[in-house]
């Protein structure tokens, strides 16, 4: 008879919980499991962005990201989102919507990655540009090339990385990639950057 009391009222506290600490979490900037990896994500055209003002339902919206960069918003008109992080959007949302409202709640989540190209070349199986649809990582960016030639020089892979005035030469060991503690070695990988195995 206790056990059929005491059901009840755990069941409401186990529906309860969660739903207090999404209230009280501010939402990852992307949505994919993996979002600490990718906090340093830019957003780009075609990209397809949830914009969520906590309590504001007529503000909050899904909106693509237009090939100028920019996105419409009520209230706010265009908004710059190219070019910068979901934090930094939120940023400049939240700081346009104090003209509105007092403290007001926003969240970015990146919902679809739709400008992400990189070039995989050299030592691999079918080196070409290849359009990515979300995070990838160097390991994933070789397989999508099919996988590397007998001959590659496994520890030697290079990303190329455009930084606008430079090219930073960033180095990856393929052979760490799968040791024990070496998972910096997968580096998660940036639109534009070229992996080259050599």
């Amino acid at each position: 008879m206790k056990i059929r009391t005491v059901l009840p009222g755990l069941l409401v506290l186990l529906v309860a919980v969660p739903v207090v600490a999404w209230a009280q979490a501010p939402a990852p900037a992307v949505r994919d499991g993996k979002a600490d990896a990718r906090t340093d994500y830019q957003i780009g055209p075609e990209d397809v962005l949830d914009i969520a003002v906590w309590n504001n339902t007529s503000l909050s919206r899904t909106t693509p990201v237009r090939p100028d960069g920019k996105i419409s918003l009520p209230l706010l008109n265009d908004v710059q989102a190219a070019g910068l992080t979901p934090m930094q959007l939120r940023e400049v949302i939240t700081k346009k919507l104090t003209e509105y409202m007092p403290n007001p709640e926003v969240s970015v989540i990146v919902r679809e990655v739709n400008h992400f190209k990189v070039s995989v070349l050299g030592e691999v199986k079918k080196p070409g540009r290849y359009d990515l649809k979300g995070q990838t990582t160097v390991l994933d960016a070789i397989a999508l090339a099919g996988g590397l030639n007998d001959f590659a020089a496994r520890s030697r892979i290079t990303i190329l990385r455009n930084n606008g005035s430079s090219t930073s030469r960033i180095p990856v060991n393929y052979n760490k990639i799968f040791s024990a503690g070496s998972e910096q070695e997968n580096l998660v990988l940036q639109p534009g950057d070229i992996v080259l195995v050599p």
